[in-house]
């Protein structure tokens, strides 16, 4: 067995222990005549103060503190027994009113992206990093519009070299819209990119009718759409983990914030306060 499977195995069992005895402790409290919702609710709310400590991590990396690799399987399993926690507070049902109501599904909705984000975060990074080096986010259009000029020149190129305006004319058709910005986003995402390659099929049909200066041309923008395909690919896996934390950390602090209100409202009730 592998050093990873070994610590998602133990962290699985850390994280069962955990919920167990959560479980024990609220039946404890339940034969003995006390509510359970105190203790697990704080459990919960622990929990979740925790778990904005990744968070606080990544923008203060110069700290001596856990890797972020290790931050982040911390931050997995302790959410995931938050989850469960929470189904066990909640004793798995909605609430009745409209506040415990908006909390519930905040935290309904905070798991779910939790549960996407995981999925993301196992399947995306070695997409990326599996289909040539990395290339960071914020310099893509600047990598793209080097692609879009060199591709105009060529075209220019062409009608001086041939005297005709075929290749000119292919790409003012199909080859500018494709270079103006990031094409076939969903397409990259589930892994399929079949419209580059229709393009890469059209250049090899120009190919044919020109002499071989224009096949040589022809070849150097194939090689660009090439290119500008992978400059795609990158854009659509990174900005997808992009998409996921402008939706799961906002989710984390509204429901945070949301929870220190239910325990304000909870103890002000149990203290008989107007």
């Amino acid at each position: 067995m592998s050093s990873f499977a070994q610590r998602r195995l133990r962290n699985t069992c850390l994280t069962g222990l955990a919920t167990g005895t959560v479980v024990l402790f609220d039946h404890l409290y339940e034969i003995s005549l006390r509510d359970p919702a105190f203790f697990d609710g704080w459990i919960l709310f622990g929990g979740m103060v925790f778990l904005t400590v990744l968070n606080a991590r990544k923008k203060i990396p110069v700290l001596p503190l856990l890797p972020a690799s290790a931050w982040l399987q911390v931050h997995i399993h302790v959410g995931i027994l938050c989850a469960l926690v929470f189904l066990v507070h909640s004793k798995f049902r909605v609430p009745d009113g409209i506040f415990e109501t908006i909390l519930w599904a905040g935290f309904v909705a905070l798991i779910a992206s939790g549960i996407v984000g995981l999925i993301l975060s196992r399947h995306l990074p070695p997409r990326i990093s599996g289909s040539g080096e990395r290339i960071i986010f914020e310099r893509l259009p600047a990598f793209r519009a080097q692609l879009a000029e060199c591709a105009q020149e060529l075209a220019v190129e062409s009608v001086s070299v041939s005297g005709s305006s075929t290749i000119a004319d292919f790409y003012a058709a199909q080859l500018v819209p494709y270079f103006r910005k990031p094409r076939n986003v969903w397409s990259h995402l589930i892994g399929r990119d079949a419209p580059p390659r229709h393009l890469r099929n059209q250049v090899g049909e120009l190919k044919r009718y020109q002499d071989p200066r224009g096949q040589e041309l022809l070849a150097e923008l194939d090689e660009l759409i090439g290119v500008k395909c992978h400059l795609d690919h990158q854009y659509a896996l990174q900005l997808a983990l992009k998409i996921w934390l402008f939706v799961h950390i906002p989710l984390g602090y509204s429901v945070l914030l949301l929870s220190v209100g239910h325990v304000l409202l909870v103890y002000a009730l149990a203290s008989g306060a107007p």
